[in-house]
């Protein structure tokens, strides 16, 4: 599993041309659609994480999880936290909050029930 976050990182780059010279909302009826699907990515991303936690938790079955792997996610998960917070982007600080929350519980739940 990888995180979306390549979006959010679009999300920033349209603020800072925003900022500069284009529109925004921009007359480009594809980068407003974009613009919105960066925003519902932020959020649908973490939720796909959700039936990998209940398989954990409500089954209590942590086989063949790696918890090196999921380690690795959250890591990343805090430098684009600490990013989010450096460049005061707000869906930049809820989407990794959010996997930051769901990586800890896959990682208590493989050392708990593996």
């Amino acid at each position: 599993m990888l995180h979306e976050t390549s979006g959010m990182h679009h999300l920033h780059r349209r603020q800072i041309i925003h900022q500069k010279h284009e529109e925004y909302p921009h007359p480009d009826k594809t980068k407003r659609i974009m613009d919105k699907l960066v925003y519902a990515a932020s959020i649908f991303a973490p939720i796909m994480t959700l039936p990998q936690v209940m398989i954990i938790w409500i089954d209590k079955n942590a086989q063949g999880i790696s918890v090196v792997s999921w380690i690795a996610y959250m890591l990343c998960a805090l430098i684009w936290l600490m990013y989010g917070f450096l460049h005061k982007e707000k869906p930049i600080i809820i989407m990794n909050l959010l996997w930051i929350v769901l990586d800890l519980l896959v990682i208590i739940g493989v050392m708990v029930y593996a």
